[in-house]
This record gives structure tokens, C-alpha cells and sequence, in this order.
């Protein structure tokens, strides 16, 4: 007789990994149920939980069985990427136990637009006619480089002054990005410029094969080869079917050239998550194209699916409404209206103060304020259009001894002693290289631009580069320490060493130079080691000159000042560094017409409403209390310390007379608190006729 035996054991239920998501999250997170389906955009609202949301969506197709090494997920930074990677790990490992950091090392194609570009072409570098071998300029070497073949071609000689290289390469660029015609990017954004129109087409047509002939890319060769490889309908075809999805963040931020890259990866949009948020493009001045996500439901045979994300978990409702009531304005968007659980009856304060000197003494008051009542300066933040818009508040922070930080200081990779010792790798990387040829080797005492360029010529005759190294004479001077660097030079090219030992090498050979050329060289070798132990976190030479070309380091001991003492500052930021940040406090300075909008910008439509998404990024970054302030005078730039040449401002024209009711309006000081200054005069004197008087 057959007995039937219950199962006893007891089974877990599943644990929904979606749980802490609000619907919309959830319904961007589920779009296709975890298979290749249709477009998506997801119109994420600031601190609506983009991130966690894109995170989400990468974990959900894991889990779902989306094999991670076809899932291509970009960002604008590779710090975004790891933390999205991160992420993803946590979020899957909730399901799927200990396999998930197993998957998520899968998850190898996680990175910027630059740095997936850059190992794309090194894939298909024979089917399109690379050498596989090269080196990536940073922006700093494309302008030297620009620089030496502006020279060739005697335009730095020319009778009125041509464009600097700077200038030279930011007019190229931006002709890449916005894939323009250069008469139309001369007579939009660089319109003094015009009358070099044929010289310039000769300078970039020759830029573009000096480039090739020392095998070098530029940051817009990363972009411009992958889209270019990508028009070809065999490459496209075998490029698309490596990734069954294709997720991109901040799309807001894309240029054309990178749209066309997703379109041609995904001409049906099958399998494409695009993520942003129109109301935040503001980087129009680097080619970005705030069309690319308004045009995008449209722009595959079957229109895209759009979710949008509205409730914001940052603000207070009183800053939401202001911001939201800013953006309503706007000629063209997504409609959405941000809102919030975060109840306040605190409104935004719009501030009226006479002149950028109280203007600077307000924001030190409050912020001493807010300290005293436990908020860290950390979490208070002062923005500002532009830079040189902090220069009162900044000799006042100093007055008063408070500390503070201002975003936007030298980047690591331009300290000198990091581009010596990397331009070293990458000369042995691709001793074509001649803007690194020419740096490492007037380092050698006695060799200057001529000897070196004697130098390089040699090892492009030679058979071996190495060889030629060692076979030429160099000047007297260089003659003792010539055997060590030719010793180094061939030990780097034949890898004789494992990487990263090499750049120890690099750094032993260097730092009797870094003696002679620097008096803190011993602060300078600091940043060395800590280049050495960032080395150890990638797998060869190759990966690690350019992924830390691409994406490096903010921090650097080199004209940078002292480090920092206090554990608690203030910060100080430009509106387009602020985006994507949060803090308590927030503070905005000048925001009346001239500076918000900028008085540069108040010409074409466009120009304009990007100046109004800029207003509403920086009062979106506010959690609890937002401060905008309004001098009605302010002294044009420069002339604070040296005349009296000022302004007089009317409040910003983003916040109209309609608008008023969601701002605390507040004078500043208050008649009653003065400081100690005496009263203004209740008099009413007209000088005018005194003065005409004085000769009748």
C-alpha cells in the first residue's frame, strides 16, 4: 500500500526585492518583465531616487536571468558607474544570496560614454584601421598638440592674433560633439573667430592626422571613431548584438554624437533604458542636447514607454512648490510637478540686500546661525553662476575665520610631477606619442625642444625604438643621466616588470629630477605613491593610462593650497558643479538679471530657458532651507579693488510677480539689527540743482 508523505519543510517566502519602491519606480524597474523589450525613458525629477532606481532595473534583469556581461550600463563618470555596480550587487544579493557578487563581477561593461568608447576601439581596432596600441590625450595634450601644429602652419606668426590653442580646440570640439558645420559653431558661440573659418579648416584637417600619425586619440576621438564605426551596418550589426540591454544615466546631458552612438547600437530601441531629466540640461556649453531626451519617445518605429518619477524624497514641500513654479514656465518639458511627504512652513526666502558686501555678511550670519543651532557647515552650501560671483563672500569667510571649500580646484592629473610621470608610461606605451615624447624628455637637464625632437625622430627611424634611444647622442649636459633613462625606457617597453611595479620604476627614475625642479618635492612624491596605490586597483598599463585619462582624481597636493585642518567647512559652488548634490542649507548668490540669467546668455530662446533650468538646479538642491538673495547693486567684475564701476539689478526674471506668494520676502539687515552702522539720513537733497545753480 502507498503511502503518501507531506513534505514538511517549510519554505521561505520570496523576498521581493522591489519592496521599498514607490509604484513608478517600480513600474521603470519592471518595464518587459526582465526580457528585451521596447524603448524606456524614465523622466527622473530631482532627488526623486534616479540612481536607486537605475540601480533596481540592472538588479531586476539580473535576477531575472539577463546574463550581466550583455547588460551595458553608462555614466557620466566612472565613480557613478562603481556605485551603481555596488549597488546592484547589494540590491541582487538580496535574492540571490552569495551569487550575486559573482554576477555583478560579470557586469564588466559599466562605465563612461569615454571609457566603453575607448575599449570598443581597441576591440575593433584592425576592422577599422587602429592601431590597437594607442594612447588617449587628455584635454591639456590635444591643446599642446594643437599648439605644435598651429605652429607648423605659421599661424601663431600671423599679423592680427589667432584664436589661442585653447580656443582652437574647444572650436573643434564642440564641431564633433554637435556633429556641426564650423561655419555654424563660429557664428554661435564663437563669433570672433569667423574671419579664420579657412585657416582653422586647415589647422583641425592637419591636427586630425598629426593625431593619427603618433597613433594618439583625443577625448573626441572616443566618441567620434565609435559613432563613425557604428554607421557601418556589418560593425553596427555585430556591436548592437553584444548587449541585450543598454541602460544610460543623466541622458539630459548626451551631445548628439552620443545619441547617434545608441541609435545606431539600437536602431529599434529594443533592449534601451534611457534615464534624466530635461528640466536639469544645463551643459549646453559642452555640446550637450537637451532635444536628445525631449525627442526620444519619438524617435524609434514604436513610440517609447515614458514613466515619470515626481515624488521627490529631498525637499520640503514650500521649496518644491517655489521650484516647481519656476519650471512651469519653461516654453518646452515634460510636464511633471514634483511633490513631497516632507511637510514645512518654512517658505524660500527671497533676500533683498543693498550691495555684494552685505550680500557676503548675510550668508556668514545665517550660516554661524544654523551652526549654533547644529547644522555642520558641511551640510550648508553657497552657490553662485559664476566663479569669480564668490570673490566678496570669500574675503569675508576669511575675515571672520570660517572655513570653507571652493569646488573647481586643480584637477590631479594637471599637477606638473603626475603628467611627468605619467606621460613616461604612455611614451612607452606609444613612443609616437610626441606631446609625451617631448615632455619626459626635456625632463633630462640640457635637453631642450630641438634635441628633442631629434630624439624622437630617431626612434621613428630606427627598427626599434628602443635601440634608436640608445643609439642617439644626446646633449653633454643630458649625457650622465642618459644611460638610466634609455635603461628605462627599454625595460618599460619590454614589460620586463609586472604591472604595476613598472610605475614604481617610473617613480625611483624620477625623483632625483622632482629634486631638482620642485622645492616641495617631498609633498609632490606624496601624490606619487598615492598614484602608485591607485595603480594597483587595475589590471595592466594599458587600462589603467586610460581609464584615469578619463576619469581622474580631483585631489592633488600641487598649487592647491594647504590641506584642510578643520574637520567642518563651508562649501562653496558653481551651480553646474552643485548638480546631483544635496545639503541642509542653500544659499544662492546674485540672483537678479545679469547674473541668473547670465548676461552672456540673454540672446537666442534656448540660451535662456537653459538659464532657467540652471535656477532650478540650484534651488533643487536644498533639503530644509533655501536662500535667494538679491543685491540691487553689485560691482562689475574686477573692479571691486581698483574703482567704483557698478550695477543696479532687477530680481531675477524667473521669478516673476505671480510667483511671489511661495517666497518670504526679506530686506537685509532688518532696520533694528544694523550691526551697529549708523542709520541711513531721512533727508532728500537735490545736488543736481545746487551744482547748476553754482554757475548762474
Amino acid at each position: 500500500m502507498n503511502v503518501a508523505v507531506r513534505d514538511s519543510t517549510v519554505h521561505p517566502e520570496p523576498i521581493d526585492h522591489l519592496a521599498r519602491l514607490n509604484a513608478e519606480q517600480r513600474a521603470a524597474v519592471e518595464h518587459g518583465g526582465g526580457a528585451v523589450a521596447g524603448p524606456l525613458l524614465i523622466i527622473a525629477g530631482a532627488g526623486s531616487g534616479k540612481t536607486n532606481t537605475l540601480a533596481h532595473r540592472v538588479a531586476h534583469l539580473m535576477v531575472k536571468g539577463a546574463d550581466p556581461r550583455r547588460i551595458l550600463l553608462m555614466t557620466f563618470s566612472r565613480r557613478a558607474a562603481s556605485e551603481m555596480t555596488r549597488r546592484v550587487e547589494r540590491i541582487a544579493g538580496e535574492v540571490l544570496g552569495d551569487k550575486a557578487a559573482v554576477l555583478s563581477e560579470g557586469l564588466s561593461w559599466a562605465g563612461t560614454f569615454h571609457s566603453v568608447g575607448a575599449r570598443l576601439l581597441r576591440d575593433y581596432a584592425l576592422e577599422i584601421g587602429l592601431d590597437p596600441a594607442f594612447t588617449i590625450h587628455d584635454r591639456e595634450d590635444s591643446a599642446d598638440l594643437m599648439n605644435l601644429v598651429r605652429h607648423d602652419l605659421g599661424l601663431s606668426k600671423t599679423e592680427s592674433r589667432f584664436p589661442a590653442k585653447g580656443t582652437c580646440l574647444a572650436i573643434y570640439s564642440r564641431a564633433v560633439n554637435a556633429q556641426a558645420e564650423l561655419g555654424q559653431v563660429l557664428g554661435a558661440y564663437f563669433p570672433w573667430c569667423i574671419g579664420w573659418a579657412d585657416e582653422l579648416k586647415s589647422l583641425f584637417a592637419a591636427y586630425v592626422e598629426a593625431k593619427q600619425a603618433q597613433n594618439v586619440l583625443d577625448y573626441d576621438d572616443l566618441l567620434l571613431y565609435w559613432a563613425q564605426m557604428a554607421e557601418e551596418p556589418g560593425i553596427a550589426a555585430h556591436l548592437g548584438g553584444r548587449f541585450d540591454h543598454v541602460l544610460v544615466d543623466e541622458y539630459q546631458d548626451t551631445n548628439r554624437l552620443q545619441a547617434s552612438i545608441l541609435t545606431a547600437l539600437k536602431p529599434d530601441g529594443r533592449g534601451l533604458t534611457v534615464v534624466g531629466d530635461d528640466a536639469q540640461s544645463i551643459y549646453s556649453f559642452r555640446a550637450a542636447e537637451v532635444r536628445n531626451i525631449l525627442d526620444f519617445p519619438k524617435l524609434f518605429p514604436a513610440p517609447a514607454d515614458v514613466v515619470t518619477l515626481d515624488r521627490n524624497y529631498r525637499s520640503t514641500e514650500t521649496i518644491l512648490a517655489a521650484a516647481n513654479a519656476v519650471i512651469e514656465e519653461a516654453e518646452e518639458r515634460f510636464t511633471k510637478n514634483l511633490w513631497t511627504e516632507r511637510r514645512s512652513l518654512e517658505r524660500p526666502q527671497l533676500v533683498t540686500v543693498r550691495e555684494e558686501a552685505e550680500q557676503a555678511n548675510y550668508v556668514c550670519e545665517k550660516v554661524l546661525e544654523a551652526r549654533e543651532e547644529g547644522i555642520a557647515l558641511k551640510q550648508q552650501a553657497v552657490l553662485f553662476r559664476a566663479s569669480h560671483h564668490s570673490g566678496p563672500l570669500e574675503i569675508e569667510l576669511t575675515r571672520r575665520n570660517i572655513p570653507f571649500v571652493k569646488f573647481g580646484g586643480l584637477k590631479f592629473l594637471d599637477a606638473a610631477h603626475v603628467k611627468d610621470v605619467l606621460a613616461v608610461l604612455r611614451m612607452a606605451e606609444n613612443f609616437r606619442d610626441r606631446v609625451a615624447g617631448f615632455r619626459v624628455l626635456q625632463l633630462l637637464p640640457g635637453v631642450g625642444p630641438s634635441s628633442a625632437a631629434q630624439a624622437l625622430e630617431t626612434m621613428e627611424r630606427s627598427l626599434d625604438a628602443a635601440m634608436g634611444l640608445a643609439g642617439f647622442s644626446p646633449p653633454a649636459r643630458a649625457a650622465p643621466d642618459w644611460a638610466a633613462f634609455v635603461d628605462l625606457f627599454t625595460g618599460l617597453r619590454q614589460k620586463a616588470a609586472a604591472w604595476p611595479s613598472d610605475l614604481e620604476r617610473v617613480r625611483l627614475w624620477y625623483e632625483p629630477h622632482l629634486e631638482r625642479m620642485h622645492e616641495n618635492a617631498a609633498v609632490r612624491r606624496a601624490d606619487l605613491l598615492q598614484l602608485e596605490q591607485i595603480a594597483a586597483g587595475y589590471a595592466s598599463r594599458e587600462r589603467f593610462l586610460t581609464d584615469l585619462t578619463l576619469d581622474p582624481p580631483d585631489a592633488t597636493s600641487d598649487e592647491a593650497g594647504p590641506p584642510y585642518l578643520d574637520e567642518d567647512y563651508l562649501i562653496l559652488s558653481t551651480i553646474h558643479s552643485a548638480k546631483g548634490q544635496e545639503w541642509a542649507k542653500v544659499f544662492v548668490l546674485n540672483a537678479v538679471d545679469g547674473c541668473i540669467p547670465s548676461d552672456l546668455a540673454v540672446g537666442e530662446r534656448e540660451e535662456i530657458e537653459e538659464e532657467r533650468r540652471l535656477l532650478y538646479v540650484a534651488m533643487t538642491r536644498a533639503k530644509d532651507s533655501l536662500h535667494l538673495i538679491t543685491p540691487q547693486r553689485f560691482y562689475v567684475h574686477g573692479q571691486a579693488s581698483r574703482g567704483d564701476r557698478h550695477v543696479y539689478a532687477s530680481r531675477t526674471r524667473f521669478i516673476a510677480d505671480h510667483m511671489l506668494d511661495r517666497f518670504e520676502r526679506v530686506s537685509w539687515p532688518p532696520p533694528a539689527a544694523s550691526g551697529g552702522r549708523a542709520p541711513r539720513p531721512d533727508v532728500r537733497v537735490d545736488l543736481k540743482s545746487r551744482m547748476r545753480g553754482m554757475w548762474r
